[in-house]
């Protein structure tokens, strides 16, 4: 297969509308790139860094953060970037469809009992009666873009509500947050170690959970492009096995809680590094925590989950009806729950 180029890539999501395994090693020092956003749910990939488990698998691995998922979408195409960690987007299936990625395991999950993504309402709307999600109908809700996993929870949070949304696409996080505080948009879903401090700091309100809507959602996945998937099998099946190395350590310490005070804040020390780094450690610390959802051990994949959010796609006509599970998700490296 020819290199799938960035602007290929590009061409195709504009077209939107906007198991444990057990690995070979890798070649010694193999240089890999790594996309990521600053998120607590993106833990596994720092502490993997940090704590040399990338490179106990010859991987010599760098970072690249990127604002939103469809980019990182694009830069795994068309090879700028080897791996990623990210939600489900209309690009990425898109992308999977022309033969460019590939979904290899999954990573952030909703569970039962572990406290997930909020709903947030602006001030202005909250004071004007959007107190919780069943009051929706025809307030703005934020997106980064159409196709993103935001359009997916706002919608499937809408329908089951049967309320009418006015998505609202501001394409990054950062313009999201500034959007809400202003009460230019009236609502929006996102991870905890965002919602909670934006609801602490008075900026916004939480009104409900995303959990309560898509139990055990697949929020974020492992994905790479289907020539590393295909023709390097050793490099990612070394590359997933040193991930779940550092999954297994993010969620002994702030998620099951295994490892005591201690161990906590060295996971926070860890993290801080990335996410909230401009801020003090204390300042940062309640976020980093607030943020401490379900990572998937062994990077394994709940295809129910995924198959929906599939259907969700093809029923929305974002991607083409005649995508199959198979030509988004290789099974072959994945546990699937």
């Amino acid at each position: 297969m020819s290199r799938f180029t960035r602007r290929q890539a590009l061409g195709t999501v504009a077209a939107l509308g906007a198991l444990p395994l057990i690995a070979r090693p890798a070649l010694a020092s193999t240089k890999i790139r790594l996309g990521a956003l600053r998120f607590t749910s993106h833990a596994a990939s720092f502490v993997a860094l940090e704590r040399g488990y990338f490179a106990d698998a010859g991987l010599d691995v760098e970072l690249e953060f990127f604002q939103a998922a469809q980019p990182m979408a694009v830069a795994v195409a068309s090879t700028d970037v080897d791996y990623a960690v990210t939600a489900i987007s209309g690009g990425l299936i898109s992308l999977a469809e022309k033969g460019a990625a590939k979904v290899i395991g999954g990573s952030l999950s909703e569970e039962p009992g572990i406290d997930g993504q909020k709903i947030l309402a602006s001030n202005d709307a909250f004071a004007a009666g959007l107190t919780d999600p069943s009051k929706l109908d025809g307030k703005s809700f934020a997106m980064t873009q159409a196709g993103s996993s935001f359009h997916y929870m706002g919608s499937k949070i809408a329908a089951e509500e049967g309320a009418e949304l006015h998505f609202k696409p501001l394409q990054k996080v950062g313009a999201i947050i500034g959007a809400l505080k202003t009460s230019q948009v009236d609502a929006w879903s996102i991870v905890p170690h965002i919602a909670k401090p934006l609801a602490a700091g008075g900026s916004a309100h939480i009104i409900g959970n995303v959990s309560d809507y898509l139990p055990n959602y697949q929020v974020t996945t492992v994905f790479t492009s289907t020539k590393n998937a295909d023709q390097e099998r050793g490099q990612t099946e070394a590359f997933l096995a040193a991930l779940s190395k550092g999954v297994d350590d993010f969620n002994a310490a702030l998620v099951d809680k295994t490892l005591g005070e201690d161990g906590a804040d060295e996971m926070v020390k860890l993290i801080h590094k990335y996410v909230y780094a401009d801020k003090s450690l204390e300042d940062a610390t309640p976020g980093i925590v607030n943020g401490a959802m379900r990572l998937n051990k062994n990077a394994a994949l709940n295809l129910a989950s995924v198959t929906d959010q599939l259907d969700w796609f093809k029923s929305e006509g974002l991607v083409k009806d005649s995508i199959g599970i198979d030509t988004l998700v290789d099974q072959s490296y994945v546990d699937i729950i």
